[in-house]
């Protein structure tokens, strides 16, 4: 992989997922901790930063009275209306802060349902910047993330689902996607193998010397 041609792209790392008094990190937890999803992502977006990679960030926000959406939600998004999740203006709606973006970092606005692609710029930004390669981490495995792959590899990028850095529901949930569903439509890896890829020789070093940027 080129650094300069691959994007990392995390989707919705934010409070009420990621952190306890989120209205819905209690559901996400047992498979967080499971897979070390946050401090995993953590370690791979500072060291794929200073290789040269592009972090994006897609939180996905509502106003408050979620009039973004029909008056009659069903699924996922009535879970979100319901537990009252990713209100502007609310500590549950920001980024968690092991993830804050940094100075170069690109964030993604307009995330308002499922697939990162759908209601936003993103294929628009990663398009200018020459990006050939997304690498998906973030929430829900089986949901957003699942659907932005989708949409990444009918758009014709190179994806990359990371799966250690992914939480969903349930441990089988967790399982049944990492995989069977993603390797139809992504090269699924664990976070150290995707930096492997990414900086060769230069990531293995990095790694062997412990690197915290």
């Amino acid at each position: 992989m080129n650094p300069q041609e691959t994007a990392v792209v995390l989707i919705e790392y934010q409070n009420d997922f990621t952190s306890e008094g989120g209205t819905l990190h209690s559901a996400v937890k047992p498979v967080m901790e499971n897979t070390n999803m946050l401090a995993n992502t953590v370690d791979m977006v500072k060291k794929a930063r200073a290789l040269g990679a592009t972090i994006v960030h897609a939180p996905i926000t509502f106003a408050g009275d979620y009039r973004e959406l029909s008056s009659h939600p069903y699924g996922i998004l009535k879970g979100v209306v319901d537990s009252k999740s990713f209100r502007k203006g609310t500590w549950g709606a920001e980024i968690v802060d092991v993830l804050k973006p940094q100075e170069k970092d690109i964030v993604v606005e307009g995330k308002r349902g499922l697939d990162g692609f759908a209601s936003t710029n993103l294929d628009f930004i990663l398009r200018g910047r020459g990006i050939k390669t997304i690498a998906l981490g973030g929430f829900l495995t089986n949901c957003c993330v699942e659907s932005t792959m989708r949409s990444g590899y009918e758009k014709g990028y190179d994806v990359v689902t990371l799966k250690d850095c992914t939480a969903a529901l349930s441990d089988e949930e967790q399982r049944l996607a990492t995989e069977k569903n993603y390797p139809m439509f992504s090269r699924p890896m664990n976070h150290d193998e995707f930096l492997s890829e990414l900086g060769g020789d230069q990531a293995a070093k990095t790694k062997s010397r412990g690197y915290s940027a």
